[in-house]
């Protein structure tokens, strides 16, 4: 009977990053209230999630402002089409707050 495993097993096993998607664990509730919007949207709207883009452009702009994932362009994301939400949180993404646009 063997037990373990032989020890070329591990001979070329490479560790990697998670694939996109994958991103850390909101363990502080950071964004829990972006995330509770956009569940409570998709809930009301059969889980189609073409209702919600708005409110899902708040809620991984809040995650990449937190650093709770990498920051990205919103083409990238399926994301840049979606009009500016009226919350504040894009507008501090795409114009710059604390500069003087006027």
């Amino acid at each position: 009977m063997s037990f373990g495993r032989p020890p070329s097993i591990n001979a070329g096993f490479k560790v990697t990053p998670p694939d996109r998607g994958s991103f850390p664990l909101d363990h502080y509730a950071e964004c829990k209230e972006q995330m509770t919007i956009y569940m409570n949207c998709l809930r009301e709207n059969s889980s189609t999630s073409s209702a919600c883009r708005d409110l899902s452009k708040q809620y991984l702009d809040c995650r990449m402002q937190k650093g709770l994932m990498e920051k990205d362009e919103w083409r990238n994301l399926g994301l840049a089409n979606v009009d500016k939400p009226g919350g504040a949180t894009e507008s501090k993404t795409t114009l710059g707050v604390g500069k003087n646009n006027g």
